[in-house]
């Protein structure tokens, strides 16, 4: 059964940072292509950032690049996703996801992010 778990989002100001994780289990994570994907309350889920196995590879949405950096710990089976310099706009409930550039959830809660002065 998969599992994805993520943690870490919370209430902050402009310009501050998060970190966020999603601790896994149920598939072979370590071969598995992992994203972090956000959705505010009726829009669209939205793509942010992807890894492929192994962390060399990366993409990031226009939004998140050069402010999010998207890693993953295969001994933890865990993603995480630092965000720097956060705005206002960053404000959604974040999932992590596997696949490389979807824009899709998976069954999971996912983690509030609100970023508000």
């Amino acid at each position: 059964q998969v599992q994805l778990v993520e943690s870490g989002g919370r209430l902050v100001q402009p310009g501050e940072s998060l970190r966020l994780s999603c601790e896994t289990s149920g598939f072979t994570f370590g071969a598995s292509e992992m994203s972090w994907v956000r959705q505010v309350p009726g829009k669209e889920v939205e793509w942010v950032t992807s890894i492929k196995p192994g962390g060399m590879r990366t993409g990031y949405s226009a939004f998140a690049k050069e402010r999010f950096i998207i890693s993953r710990d295969d001994a933890k089976a865990t993603l995480f996703l630092q965000m720097n310099n956060l705005r206002s706009e960053d404000s959604a409930r974040y999932f992590c996801v596997r696949g490389y550039r979807v824009n899709s959830k998976e069954d999971s809660q996912g983690t509030q992010v609100t970023v508000s002065s």
